[in-house]
């Protein structure tokens, strides 16, 4: 039997061991790193790296489409520029216009055989006049924060390799965009309740409320591409790019206000405002061509 004395030192033996254990398992790894010698030792991970991007303008004309739209499409011309204080750090600007739309099939089938009722008069004054009072792009423009964290080479096709690098830009937008106008109750009321209305159709007051405004949106802008370059200063740009924001892109009397004021649950109002605003995350495709400057490549030693 071991007295109570006895006990208390074989504790402290034991933990005089643990920690020597310890200290000694610490001291091995410490050793464990690695030591490069011969030719090799003391140099740079990478030589004669070509540096595209640090210190140089560029410049990407180019043209994008917008993705994922419920009812219209928006094709853009416009194009980009910006400096890169370092081969992985920038910023730039883009902008462009969209003078084309394409509809989409689900805006073509409400044309086509959209039915209008007493029920959704203020929502679909007219099947025809429907692409009337859809949302549309009109422009857009960004100031934005280029960074690029990888870069290597792409094979294409097997056929050969090009120096390509990926990039994520963050920044804010603004967007300009044509809706469809506000509609009071009262104006819904005095053009499409109180009007003779013809069988399946609307008086030509109530069509008129599908007429159109402009409007100036405030946007986040996220973004990632790839470069891929055919020499030092031209390559080819892929750049995907999102701008979530909120706008009434059907034109439909979606929402209202309850009793108390909060929006979201009045259904219908019988008017057109704000509260029928939905966000959507916009997206957009850009292909464009990137000439860099000075023409120059900067290349490590």
């Amino acid at each position: 039997m071991l007295t109570q004395k006895n006990r208390r030192l074989l504790g402290v033996l034991a933990a005089l061991a643990l920690g020597t254990a310890i200290t000694t398992l610490s001291g091995a790894a410490s050793a464990q790193d690695v030591q490069i010698t011969g030719p090799l030792a003391g140099q740079p991970a990478v030589r004669h790296m070509r540096q595209y991007r640090v210190n140089r303008f560029f410049i990407t004309p180019s043209v994008g489409y917008t993705l994922q739209d419920e009812f219209s499409r928006a094709l853009f011309f416009g194009g980009s520029l910006g400096f890169h204080f370092t081969d992985w750090l920038g910023i730039g600007a883009w902008g462009g216009g969209a003078p084309i739309d394409i509809d989409t099939d689900l805006t073509s089938q409400i044309a086509s055989n959209g039915q209008v009722s007493p029920q959704n008069r203020l929502s679909l004054p007219s099947a025809d006049g429907f692409p009337d009072q859809v949302g549309r792009i009109r422009w857009g423009a960004s100031l934005h924060v280029l960074f690029i964290p990888l870069r290597g080479k792409l094979s294409l096709f097997q056929a050969g390799f090009v120096d390509t690098d990926l990039y994520i830009l963050a920044g804010v937008g603004l967007f300009g965009v044509d809706e469809r106008s506000d509609v009071s109750r009262e104006q819904y009321r005095a053009a499409c309740v109180d009007q003779p209305q013809p069988p399946g159709s609307s008086a030509p007051d109530c069509l008129a409320t599908q007429s159109r405004t402009s409007r100036i949106l405030p946007a986040p802008m996220l973004g990632v591409g790839l470069s891929m370059y055919f020499n030092e200063f031209i390559g080819l740009q892929i750049e995907w790019r999102a701008f979530p924001f909120s706008w009434r892109a059907s034109g439909f009397d979606e929402s209202g206000e309850d009793a108390n004021g909060a929006p979201g649950s009045g259904f219908p109002d019988e008017q057109i405002d704000g509260a029928d605003a939905r966000t959507t995350f916009n997206q957009m495709l850009n292909v464009g061509i990137v000439i860099y400057l000075p023409t120059e490549v900067q290349i490590t030693d």
